[in-house]
């Protein structure tokens, strides 16, 4: 059984900073594309970073140079550093895990706000 478990979400000021991780089981984590994607209220979710199985890194414009996708394959974890937080960046944060497009799991999600 998959699973993808996120954890580090909650509110923060405008300016400030939050680590998002998601620990995944039941797939072979170092194969897999793992991706953060958001939605907020009343909007279409979208991909805000991936990471390759290669270590490569992709991120939506509007996040470039304030957050960092990163993986642990020992720990069959992906995080996501999110430096200079606006309000436009509330949204649930979803994790994500793509093997093919047909063969994809996501987590629950976890809540980031930013207000002050």
């Amino acid at each position: 059984q998959v699973q993808l478990v996120e954890s580090g979400g909650g509110l923060v000021q405008p300016g400030g900073s939050l680590r998002l991780s998601c620990a995944a089981s039941g797939i072979i984590f170092s194969t897999y594309t793992m991706g953060w994607y958001r939605q907020a209220p009343g909007k279409q979710r979208e991909l805000v970073a991936l990471v390759i199985s290669d270590g490569s890194t992709n991120y939506l414009d509007s996040v470039k140079g304030r957050f960092t996708i990163s993986r642990d394959n020992a720990k069959n974890t992906v995080y996501l550093q999110m430096n200079s937080l606006k309000p436009e960046d509330t949204a649930v944060y979803y994790c994500n895990a793509r093997y093919t497009v047909a063969r994809h799991y996501w987590g629950q999600g976890t809540q980031v706000t930013v207000s002050s």
